[in-house]
């Protein structure tokens, strides 16, 4: 009997525990215990809103497709559990949250199915596991990066420092990438197309004239300048400027003392290059009506 029971046991195979893998903590931690992997159908699953990554290497997603039909996927991605009201009852979807390239590439070859761990995530959450995610393997741009902070920042109230916790970053680390979405769009443009580097755009950020800007861009694409030859550049802008802030031009101040005179207000005359503005103070709507008056006549 004995041996019977053991001959039993010995074609029935154990049984298998589910693959368990642990996961970087993020804000209010989503679960301290393990989490199970599921192979989930890839047409159930949707992308996820808050990607930081805009753009993919079609190259860099094929060679990934390659590995993947070779070797399989050997990372899960994330997703989180969307259930949706049908006439038939509840419908459960799917919303990726990391693994964007894996899932993309799956795609690409036709994969019916994929692992993946369901998880519950707030809006936030699915943001910074995406972020974190692909600044690990810096997959993301500086532009794509900047915006991702961006939106940590408005959406969620997060402050620099906070921000730099999570990612980890200095608190000026993050501040010095969101000062690229100060430069004009054409620079932006290039920065994503890896026109230029990052320590090219950060030296054209420290300028604040949008024009002279586009004029140290040029000069990049011109000339070819290294980043130590931009910064030198840049620097001597900046000191030009702050003489120009030092030594107003005095055609401008005359033109802004008569205007004073004339209104018997407080006025500023701004310029930027060719253009600018006049500033005129005013105490309410009716002082501001006798200024209007005397101008018009």
């Amino acid at each position: 009997m004995n041996k019977l029971g053991r001959g039993l046991q010995s074609l029935i195979p154990p049984r298998q525990k589910s693959a368990e893998v642990e996961y970087p903590k993020i804000s209010q931690p989503l679960r301290d215990r393990k989490e199970s992997i599921f192979n989930l159908e890839i047409s159930k699953i949707s992308p996820n809103p808050h990607q930081p990554r805009q753009e993919m290497d079609e190259n860099s997603l094929k060679e990934l497709a390659s590995s993947i039909k070779q070797h399989g996927i050997l990372q899960p991605i994330i997703v989180t559990k969307v259930i949706r009201e049908t006439n038939r009852g509840q419908d459960v979807e799917y919303e990726l949250i990391a693994g964007h390239r894996r899932y993309a590439a799956a795609k690409l070859i036709g994969l019916p199915s994929i692992p993946a761990l369901v998880r519950d995530t707030t809006e936030q959450q699915k943001l910074e596991l995406a972020l974190v995610e692909n600044l690990q393997r810096s997959d993301l741009n500086p532009i794509e990066r900047a915006k991702a902070f961006r939106k940590l920042q408005d959406e969620f109230g997060l402050t620099h420092e906070e921000i730099g916790k999570k990612v980890g970053r200095s608190r000026e680390g993050v501040t010095n990438v969101m000062r690229l979405l100060n430069l004009p769009d054409t620079i932006q443009k290039s920065l994503e197309r890896n026109k230029i580097s990052e320590g090219h755009a950060r030296a054209i950020a420290g300028v604040k004239n949008p024009a002279a800007q586009m004029a140290l861009f040029n000069e990049i694409l011109e000339n070819n300048l290294s980043v130590r030859q931009l910064e030198d550049k840049a620097r001597e802008v900046s000191v030009q400027a702050h003489k120009r802030r030092l030594n107003p031009d005095q055609a401008i101040v005359g033109l802004e003392k008569k205007l004073e005179l004339f209104l018997n207000r407080k006025v500023r005359v701004r310029t930027k290059g060719q253009d600018g503005k006049v500033v005129i103070d005013f105490k309410n709507k009716e002082d501001l009506e006798k200024i209007v008056k005397k101008i018009v006549g």
